[in-house]
């Protein structure tokens, strides 16, 4: 099994993660506020499955590929220090993304679409696909056992951290989104403060220990 210490450092990477704006947080605070927190909630039981999907698909990929290429770790390190940096950019790039302003009028929809409207729109969500690929290889250590099980792990702290922290979003999505109208300064200070996270993470991994 993974170290405590380990999954608390993942637990924070994938909290950074479900904080930085994407398709899932904007489709789940867009219907919080159209169509009210029951429809968020069932969108968001449908993101949840999709994370399953993921982490099937990585599971098994990455059983398959750590044994199979001997170089295939450090190439998926380097990955993963890249994507943290173009996402420590992408928060503090000019006229980034704001989510609560990027949130959109959706049609009022019955339960079934709106679950399957989460499950796709996570299924088909580069980001979550990427941040498995290149982050879950920089936590798994084979002497700890099976690869696909501590795969599994990780892909269920990630779900309960991003179904904890999606639930508070919908919950307080329209007076979060009133907040930020009226104090926009806070939007820069979040920014630079997901960025420093984000960059302190990439060089964490940079200089981690190889397997």
């Amino acid at each position: 099994m993974i170290p405590f210490h380990d999954i608390l450092v993942f637990a924070f990477a994938a909290f950074i993660l479900v904080i930085s704006p994407g398709p899932n947080m904007i489709y789940l605070i867009s219907r919080s506020i159209t169509q009210g927190k029951k429809a968020g909630l069932i969108s968001l039981l449908g993101v949840a499955c999709g994370f399953l999907f993921h982490i099937l698909m990585v599971a098994y990929g990455l059983t398959a590929l750590l044994f199979a290429v001997p170089l295939a770790y450090t190439a998926l390190k380097v990955c993963g220090v890249g994507y943290l940096l173009y996402l420590a950019f992408q928060a503090v790039r000019p006229n980034g993304t704001n989510v609560f302003a990027a949130t959109r009028d959706l049609p009022a929809d019955k339960p079934g679409k709106l679950f399957r409207i989460g499950l796709f729109t996570n299924v088909l969500n580069p980001k979550t696909a990427v941040f498995y690929m290149s982050l879950f290889p920089q936590f798994i250590h084979p002497e700890h056992g099976s690869v696909a099980a501590q795969c599994l792990q990780l892909g269920f702290v990630q779900i309960a951290v991003s179904f904890s922290i999606n639930f508070l979003i919908i919950m307080s999505a329209a007076r979060a989104a009133r907040f930020f109208a009226r104090q926009p300064a806070w939007i820069s200070v979040q920014q630079w403060v997901m960025a420093s996270v984000l960059t302190w993470l990439a060089l964490k991994i940079a200089f981690s220990k190889a397997k």
